[in-house]
């Protein structure tokens, strides 16, 4: 397929929308070129040359700068304890209570890492391939082939931190296979390898706390960014507990703050996951890049009831073992003990017989969609598959099972009241992760000099579908192996220049974020804030959700700006600023929400093709697979900030691959 890249046509304009009553300022618009600095040779060379040419700062040095990280999951943990221990001083903030709570807690089945230990084929290079053609040819080859690279070095810096990978009778670690690959590679503790690599990272955080390197703020609000003359030098955060509004300068800022998955009000992620840190930035003038590429997990526990205000995800790492199946009778009401193995359809297998039940996720979740839609799901509401160990039990023993996946099941039971090793679950898809986020150059930097973005939030390696525990992965590669390096480059010509708080720039931005808040608790209206947002994520779900079409993307860009309208005149914030006000905390993040809602949508519409998680169904090939258009589409998407009265301009990065080919995306 050629990899030449043209600009696509202007699509339809959408709604215009409603000017939202909080200020904001609208950056200069000079000419953007999107260079990604990806060095110059070799793949296999670019990250030790690169590394080999970047600027060092001496130690005694290094005391002098203040690096400002906002998240403390693994990205953002691990970015602060292995800068401080470099001997920066770092100030952390989280709006957890403690940096142990954040979100990567809830990860369950594993971390890749390309180490063969199954002596199963792998390697870095195949391990770089899978991640290139799991995202569907929409990922940078440079960033992808140094997340496989440095791999291996994330597990030895867990196992030396004590981290409990489960381990073969002789004491290696033990591995299991995962979506979208057929070797094993995933490294896992159960069903709690998130908890695990959390609280290894943790340790090392508290260690240099401990030291009086890191300064940690819990419970504290990123709730805008501060420029000075173009750099990012600080933040404006709340205090949580108290309400206090203040500003933090520093000398770069790294933001660590996750996805944006609750634009869909249900989904697998905490109910505190936000994009307020990413707009905020993106709203100062960072990009927002390929924000439509959102991922649907194909193994949720199904909704119960409109009562629910967030999903279960059930582990990846049970389609190693479980079957996934519907009845091939329509309508098929039965016990699935009372349907016969010739009565059921093993679809996954059947489809996609190399992969079978460990096809990737994006493809897994169209086709339990498919299967329901065809009138053969399986629970209430027909908006189920079943996802059956009766094979694996027999074969392996239920204690074989209990001890590979025994957390999981117990989560499963405690919520649906069933039994798994008796009955098969139940599993539907949901919204999990978000591949799109803030663009960065190859030294994870935004376009805004100073501003750094790691893990979920920046956009830079899984391209339009993430492959199962690569999310770890990438999280703990940027912080512990990636930004130690990089940072040294904007660092080292700022040495002296950090400003201070009382500068004109804080108090702008300060002044803004109060203003802000004060709207929001003013407005005294009739509707809560989880009203609007529930009524956001059905409109994204039903129109831009697994599939999205220029129909249903035209209908979510007309009605989300009356419903942001209708917030901003009837929203209800019960209490006061100056105090712990939870539904101020909502209230503000739903606010981003509405207009990032529309982003996400206008850059769905704009990607006229099908790749990965992003599926048009104008775009599909006969046999409803997706279909790119590398002419027109081989590219990233990044758009800027241009007004609130104003469409945010389009900006594109040509994605060149020179050691794969892009080819027809297939797991059969």
């Amino acid at each position: 397929m050629s990899s030449t890249v043209r600009e696509p046509k202007a699509p339809r304009s959408p709604a215009k929308a409603a000017p939202t009553p909080a200020p904001a300022r609208a950056p200069s618009k000079p000419s953007i070129v999107l260079d990604p600095k990806i060095p110059a040779g070799p793949l296999e060379k670019k990250w030790e040359q690169h590394k080999f040419e970047s600027k060092l700062i001496n130690p005694a040095n290094r005391r002098k700068f203040e690096i400002i990280v906002v998240g403390s999951g693994l990205a953002g943990a691990s970015a602060a304890a292995s800068l401080a221990e470099m001997g920066y001083k770092v100030k952390c903030f989280c709006y957890q209570d403690s940096p142990r709570r954040a979100h990567s807690i809830a990860a369950q089945g594993g971390i890749n890492a390309a180490k063969n230990y199954q002596n199963d084929g792998d390697s870095v290079f195949r391990l770089f391939y899978d991640t290139i053609k799991g995202g569907d040819f929409r990922s940078r080859e440079a960033n992808v082939y140094r997340l496989a690279e440095v791999s291996a070095a994330i597990i030895d810096q867990c196992v030396a931190q004590g981290v409990p990978f489960a381990r073969e009778y002789g004491g290696l670690l033990a591995n299991r296979s995962f979506g979208g690959a057929q070797v094993s590679r995933t490294f896992y503790a159960r069903g709690q390898t998130g908890q695990q690599l959390l609280l290894g990272a943790y340790s090392a955080l508290c260690h240099q706390i401990a030291e009086g390197n890191v300064t940690m703020y819990p419970r504290t609000e990123m709730l805008d960014l501060v420029l000075v003359d173009g750099h990012a030098k600080g933040i404006v955060v709340r205090d949580m507990v108290t309400g206090a509004i203040n500003s933090h300068a520093g000398d770069c800022v790294l933001l660590c703050t996750g996805g944006y998955g609750n634009v869909f009000y249900l989904s697998t992620n905490a109910k505190g996951c936000n994009v307020t840190a990413s707009y905020r930035a993106y709203k100062r003038g960072a990009l927002f890049a390929n924000p439509c590429y959102t991922q649907i997990h194909p193994t949720c526990i199904p909704q119960a009831g409109e009562y629910q205000s967030k999903l279960t995800l059930m582990s990846e790492s049970l389609r190693n073992d479980g079957r996934v199946w519907v009845p091939k009778q329509k309508g098929d009401k039965r016990s699935p003990d009372q349907i016969p193995e010739a009565e059921r359809d093993y679809y996954l297998e059947r489809k996609y017989p190399s992969f079978g039940n460990l096809a990737p996720r994006d493809i897994a979740s169209r086709s339990a969609k498919e299967a329901c839609d065809d009138g053969r799901g399986v629970g209430p509401g027909g908006l189920g598959v079943y996802l059956d160990f009766g094979d694996a039990i027999q074969r392996l023993h239920e204690n074989v099972v209990r001890e590979r996946y025994g957390n999981l099941f117990d989560m499963y039971n405690q919520i649906t009241g069933e039994n798994a090793y008796k009955t098969p679950m139940r599993i539907y898809p949901a919204v999990h992760y978000t591949m799109g986020g803030l663009w960065v150059d190859y030294d994870l930097m935004s376009n805004i000099p100073g501003l750094f973005v790691l893990g979920e939030a920046n956009f830079s390696d899984h391209g339009a579908n993430r492959l199962g525990a690569s999310a770890l992965m990438q999280g703990l590669a940027d912080g512990y192996f990636v930004i130690p390096y990089t940072i040294g480059n904007y660092l080292a010509p700022e040495v002296g220049k950090r400003p201070t708080t009382d500068r004109e720039e804080f108090k702008k931005v300060e002044a803004e974020v109060r203003e802000r808040t004060k709207r929001l608790l003013g407005i005294k209206g009739k509707r809560s804030v989880d009203h609007f947002h529930r009524e956001l994520g059905r409109i994204m779900w039903d129109y831009c959700g697994m599939t999205r079409s220029a129909k249903s993307l035209d209908r979510a860009l007309k009605q989300i700006p009356p419903l942001r309208e209708e917030f901003w005149k009837n929203v209800n914030v019960p209490g006061e600023d100056e105090a712990l006000n939870v539904s101020l905390e909502k209230a503000g993040r739903v606010a981003d929400f509405l207009e990032f809602g529309e982003l996400l949508c206008l850059d769905a519409l704009e990607r006229r093709e099908s790749c990965g998680g992003h599926f048009r169904e104008e775009w599909q090939t006969p046999e409803g697979e997706a279909k790119r258009d590398d002419e027109h589409f081989q590219h990233v998407a990044a758009w800027q900030y241009t007004g609130d009265d104003s469409k945010p301009a389009r900006h594109i990065e040509p994605l060149e691959f020179e050691t794969v080919h892009p080819s027809v995306r297939s797991y059969k």
